[in-house]
């Protein structure tokens, strides 16, 4: 169960894709939360979520936490797969909700009456890759994996194997 969530490889590519999807959220998450970047903070999200969106209370505190928390986590690589299926939820409620309505495009030309669902959905590729490979290099679920398996099973550190000198991360 433990290497199902924690574990990845060390993959900079993943890394790339996890910091850019955290980073996008951690700053949308601030305008809800902080009230940075131009955002109206916790209160008045929460606010527009249950006065003019009519979410239930519970349902707008937990979109506002996956998206601040979610891309905190993904930032640092931890917990990314639980971080990337808050954000994933986020998007398929969106899509359902929202943006179905005004079909696939965003509103490129403001000839629309909201944007479309096609960054939602570059945005579910991106959770789903996540999901399945996990945090990949630079991230504290790597650090826990390879410090778990070196422990269990007195495993050598790759990093040593390679000839790289001493991994702190199996000390």
């Amino acid at each position: 169960m433990i290497r199902r969530l924690f574990g990845t490889d060390d993959s900079s590519a993943t890394l790339i894709l996890r910091l850019v999807l955290g980073i996008v959220f951690f700053a949308h998450g601030a305008q809800k939360m902080l009230g940075w970047f131009g955002g109206d903070g916790f209160i008045g999200t929460m606010g527009y979520f249950t006065g003019v969106m009519h979410i239930p209370a519970p349902f707008a505190f937990l979109e506002i936490a996956a998206e601040f928390f979610g891309g905190i986590g993904l930032i640092v690589g931890f917990l990314a797969r639980i971080a990337a299926f808050g954000i994933g939820v986020i998007m398929l409620v969106a899509i359902t909700t929202v943006h179905h309505a005004f079909g696939f495009f965003m509103n490129w030309t403001g000839t629309q009456k909201g944007e479309g669902f096609e960054y939602h959905l570059l945005v579910l590729g991106m959770v789903a890759f996540l999901m399945i490979r996990g945090a990949g290099a630079f991230s504290v679920d790597r650090l826990l994996t390879v410090s778990a398996l070196s422990r269990s099973t007195g495993e050598q550190s790759p990093i040593a194997k390679e000839g790289g000198g001493h991994d702190p991360a199996y000390s």
